[in-house]
């Protein structure tokens, strides 16, 4: 991936060692602490409670610092990589929007370490990276990378590229009232968790706008090159919900899935690069 192309944006702040925005203290979670924990869940299949510092006990919480995100540093190559990324979501989030008659609102992408507080409360690096509809903020420890990595042997650029357009994509749902009708439809009864859940059916969708963004940005910037589509399905065939849970248990449970299975995950993906359109990431009406 020719990532180097992409124009850096000015919407990505360093929170530090565990640094990041207000505690939600005594008063609740309402609708971001909801998503947050039943919806967008763990990326890499763990404890959602670890976002709120209430997991396991042994599991790494985040400290309690006040201290605010600044810019990040531009010479950071990783940091880098973030910021040419980013820019190319907001230019293509920004162009959709506008051929609607509507204005994006650029995400902060927040950058930390260990462990990072939010409006939807702390977060350990243990989560992944996360969206936050009450801050309208990226989370994102670079740690995770490696991660990818080790565990499933994908470093590719586009790879990384796609896991960052996934959480802009919770953004665009964010924006666009997904979030709203997810949480009405769980006051009335819908089922959250499972093979056909509202959770499973948001994450495609994510999945979806994530595949949309690659085609736009492929056609402005013309930066992918051979085997990068093959690198983002590699990550989305590594955490569907089967794969994860046939890794960690060695066997699935389909009514416990929040993500979606890999196959399905591949499948929107492409969806959405296929067809570069909006309209075609429909997960909400009939089978995913």
């Amino acid at each position: 991936m020719l990532w180097q192309k992409g124009r850096r944006s000015d919407n990505v702040q360093d929170a530090g060692e565990g640094g990041g925005g207000p505690s939600f203290g005594g008063r609740g979670l309402g609708l971001g602490g909801i998503v947050i924990l039943a919806i967008l869940g763990l990326v890499f299949f763990k404890d959602p409670t670890a976002l709120l510092g209430q997991g396991d006990p042994g599991a790494a919480q985040a400290p309690q610092s006040q201290q605010a995100p600044h810019q990040a540093a531009s010479d950071d190559p990783q940091v880098d990589f973030v910021r040419a990324v980013l820019g190319e979501t907001e230019d293509t989030w920004g162009e959709i929007f506008a051929a609607n008659g509507q204005q994006y609102e650029q995400p902060k992408l927040v950058l930390f370490r260990n462990g990072v507080r939010t409006a939807c409360g702390s977060a350990s690096s243990a989560v992944g990276p996360f969206y936050c509809p009450g801050d309208h903020k990226v989370y994102l420890d670079l740690g995770f990378f490696q991660e990818m990595q080790t565990r499933f042997q994908e470093s590719g650029d586009f790879a990384r590229a796609y896991v960052i357009a996934h959480e802009v994509g919770h953004h665009v749902q964010n924006l666009t009232g997904v979030f709203d009708k997810v949480s009405d439809a769980r006051r009335r009864g819908a089922r959250l968790e499972g093979a056909s859940g509202l959770s499973v059916r948001q994450e495609l969708q994510a999945d979806c706008f994530a595949g949309v963004w690659a085609n736009h940005s492929q056609q402005r910037k013309q930066w992918l090159q051979p085997g990068d589509i093959e690198s983002a399905l590699h990550a989305a065939t590594a955490i569907g919900d089967d794969a994860l849970q046939e890794q960690a248990q060695g066997r699935v449970v389909p009514d416990s899935f929040t993500h979606g299975t890999s196959a399905q995950r591949v499948h929107w993906f492409r969806t959405g690069f296929d067809s570069g359109d909006v309209g075609k990431c429909n997960t909400f009406s009939g089978a995913i």
